[in-house]
C-alpha cells in the first residue's frame, strides 16, 4: 500500500513571488496515472517559534494576514534564510518579531500544511529563558504583542483572532514539552 508512485514528469506552469506552481505527471503502482498540480515555495522552510515568557506566559503576536485580509493572532514565524538552521532562524524572528531572544530554544517537530497540494515545512521551536533582544526585520509595521497563559490554552484555541492550526497545533506541543521538563 506504501509503494510511492512513479514520478513521470514535473513542469514549472507559473512562478509568482513566494511559490512555484508545479504539474507532476505521476503512475501508481497499480498502472492508474494522474496529474497532480502542488504549490513549491522557494527556500529552506519556516520556523514558527513558541516563545515562553516563563513556563505560564506565552507571548503571541497581532498581524496582518493577506490570506484572510484581517489581522490574525499567531505564534512568531518566518522562512528560515540560507545557510542557517531552523533553531538559528527561530533566534532572529524572535528578536526581529517580539523584542526578545531565547538562551534555550528546543525543537519539537517538523509539520507540513496541506501535503496534498503544497510542499512547505515548517518546523516548530519552543522557545524559554527569554532576554531583550531587537533587530530590523521585514515586518511593514510593529507587531502588537500579546500576552496569554498557558492554563487558559483551551479557551485561547478557540479565540476568534486565533485561526492559523499551525499555531494553535504548536501551542498544544509546546504544553505538552513543558509538562514533561
Amino acid at each position: 500500500m506504501h509503494k510511492k508512485p512513479t514520478v513521470l514528469n514535473i513542469k514549472t506552469i507559473a512562478i509568482t513571488r513566494f511559490f512555484k506552481i508545479e504539474e507532476m505527471d505521476i503512475e501508481f503502482s497499480n498502472g492508474k496515472k494522474r496529474t497532480y498540480e502542488r504549490l513549491k515555495p522557494p527556500g529552506n522552510g519556516a520556523v514558527l517559534v513558541i516563545p515562553m515568557l516563563d513556563d505560564e506566559t506565552v507571548l503571541m503576536i497581532y498581524e496582518y494576514s493577506g490570506g484572510t485580509d484581517r489581522y490574525e493572532l499567531t505564534l512568531t514565524k518566518g522562512k528560515i534564510d540560507d545557510g542557517e538552521t531552523p533553531i538559528e532562524a527561530a533566534n532572529r524572528e524572535l528578536t526581529e518579531e517580539i523584542g526578545y531572544g531565547a538562551n534555550k530554544l528546543t525543537f519539537i517537530k517538523k509539520i507540513t500544511i496541506a501535503p496534498g497540494y503544497q510542499s512547505s515545512i515548517t518546523y516548530l521551536v519552543l522557545a524559554q529563558d527569554l532576554y531583550k533582544a531587537s533587530a530590523q526585520g521585514d515586518e511593514p509595521e510593529p507587531l502588537e504583542v500579546a500576552a496569554f497563559k498557558m492554563a487558559d490554552l483551551e479557551s485561547l484555541v478557540y479565540n476568534e483572532d486565533l485561526t492559523e492550526a499551525r499555531s494553535i497545533a504548536a501551542l498544544y506541543m509546546a504544553r505538552d514539552v513543558i509538562n514533561k521538563q
